[in-house]
């Protein structure tokens, strides 16, 4: 089963919507919004890599009151334990049982606030729940339910007192990007609005988790020809043959960039992903998937050098397979 023409249109003017909700509190991000709504409906999680004061949280809180779900900010620190993460059980002395208290990742929309400050064992608190979607505590599964979202961040020029995030940790986020400074319009925009202390209040919820559901039902019955499965399975043969690439894109890396597609296009109001929406995709997908060796910095060659290359080197299919 595949989704038909008329629920890809659907789906084009609910994410536009969802889309246009966001805008009012992140100006001039289009891109980076539709990017965190894509990892949403994909079921899968962001990295942003960014200086401060650029709107992260600003995204992250909009998000979560677009689509009618909850929000939680975890300010990673050195101190953090992951029991402050997930949650912890607790003895009852009045009902002689032990309770379990849930931490503020169950939640809709989680903002983990400078991930890389937290040590090793704390970022290990997020593998289960990122991927498994629960939080296992004293033995026992806790869902975290759906939909959810986590939206981690790192500051790339503070780097003292900082734990580098695993390859583990890192595969486990569908995306990475960075939200960036607002163009002149967007600032100005900005400026002229100052008594506005908090434009994330101005996003009203426009859509159900329910909805939230359904759409990401639907991006999974998006079509995606032989041809481009065997496009992306070439990619990623050809990542791991780059000079300087110690580490290439992994088989989760594979179906992530699958997934994220079929939202993409269904984005666009497609039944079907082109070759196109790969390599729209590609940076987002592979820049933190893709490791370079010790040697990569002292040739000037960085992640963005390695995927321009790639795309170069694999040509995109022209025809469908059979067609």
């Amino acid at each position: 089963m595949t989704i038909s023409h008329e629920q890809a249109e659907w789906f084009k003017s609910t994410f536009d919507q969802l889309t246009d909700n966001m805008e009012k509190a992140v100006l001039g991000k289009r891109h980076v919004v539709r990017l965190a709504l894509t990892c949403l409906l994909s079921e899968g999680h962001i990295l942003l890599e960014d200086f401060p004061g650029t709107g992260k949280t600003m995204l992250a809180r909009a998000l979560a009151n677009t689509v009618q779900g909850s929000h939680a900010r975890i300010q990673f620190t050195p101190d953090l334990l992951p029991s402050d993460v997930t949650g912890v059980t607790v003895y009852d002395q009045h009902k002689g049982t032990f309770e379990f208290h849930p931490g503020p990742i169950f939640h809709t929309i989680v903002l983990a606030d400078e991930i890389n400050r937290a040590s090793p064992k704390t970022q290990s608190a997020l593998l289960e729940v990122m991927e498994e979607g629960r939080v296992t505590v004293d033995g026992v599964a806790h869902p975290v339910g759906k939909p959810f979202l986590v939206i981690a961040t790192q500051n790339p020029i503070e780097q003292a007192g900082t734990y580098r995030l695993p390859e583990a940790q890192l595969d486990r986020f569908l995306m990475k990007t960075s939200v960036g400074y607002p163009d002149r319009q967007a600032t100005v925009e900005l400026l002229n609005n100052a008594a506005v202390r908090d434009r994330a209040a101005l996003v009203t919820p426009v859509i159900t988790a329910a909805t939230i559901a359904q759409m990401s039902g639907l991006a999974d019955e998006v079509y995606v020809d032989p041809a481009v499965v065997g496009y992306v399975a070439e990619l990623a043969e050809e990542s791991r043959r780059q000079p300087h690439v110690k580490l290439g894109l992994s088989a989760r890396g594979c179906l992530a960039f699958v997934r994220v597609a079929k939202t993409w296009a269904a984005a666009d109001g497609r039944d079907h992903v082109v070759p196109d929406d790969i390599k729209d995709l590609a940076e987002p997908v592979l820049s933190h998937r893709v490791l370079l060796d010790a040697e990569a910095q002292f040739s000037g060659v960085d992640v963005q050098t390695v995927i321009s290359r790639l795309l170069d080197a694999v040509a995109p299919p022209t025809d469908r397979v059979g067609a």
